[in-house]
């Protein structure tokens, strides 16, 4: 089903920009964004992992990225969490406020004991964020998957429960 955020959607995972580091097919079509937005709405059905929508007050609501917690392990009580934004809101700070407010809803209502971050580590964007909103780096994986013909990269951050103490 398209709905109002589809092609928004598509535009968030359809650009070479911010999809540069995420190893996955870009989005080709409405139909394809239209899957995305469903496998979010299966996860939180599924209570598999939760997503919102990032939107300035300012813009009427208009989607201008994302951030969630998906692959939850319950029985760890772990999540990872990704976010995305066009290119046009970048280093405003937009996500740093969107995650900032969304780890503590991760550890109080969620009731998880750690958040997890897989990046590419060339982004180096991401791994200031992840950073500066209490995550540590843990893990550096080389060549651990491969896509579109080559191995990449994967760098691993984390933040415990225990770190909102601090």
């Amino acid at each position: 089903m398209i709905t109002p955020d589809v092609p928004r959607l598509l535009q968030l995972r359809s650009r070479d920009e911010t999809m540069q580091f995420i190893d996955k097919e870009k989005a080709k079509s409405l139909e394809d964004a239209a899957g995305f937005l469903q496998k979010v709405d299966d996860g939180l059905d599924k209570a598999e992992g939760i997503t919102w929508g990032i939107a300035l007050r300012q813009d009427s609501g208009l989607l201008i990225g994302y951030v969630g917690f998906w692959r939850l392990i319950k029985e760890h009580f772990r999540a990872e969490t990704g976010y995305m934004l066009l290119p046009e809101y970048w280093k405003k700070g937009i996500m740093k406020e969107a995650l900032t407010k969304l780890i503590p809803f991760a550890f109080n209502d969620m009731k998880l004991h750690s958040l997890e971050a897989r990046i590419n580590p060339i982004n180096t964007a991401s791994s200031s964020l992840l950073l500066s909103t209490g995550f540590v780096k843990e893990a550096y994986f080389k060549e651990d998957y491969f896509f579109n013909g080559k191995f990449g990269d994967t760098e691993v951050y984390s933040r415990l429960q225990d770190d909102m103490k601090d």
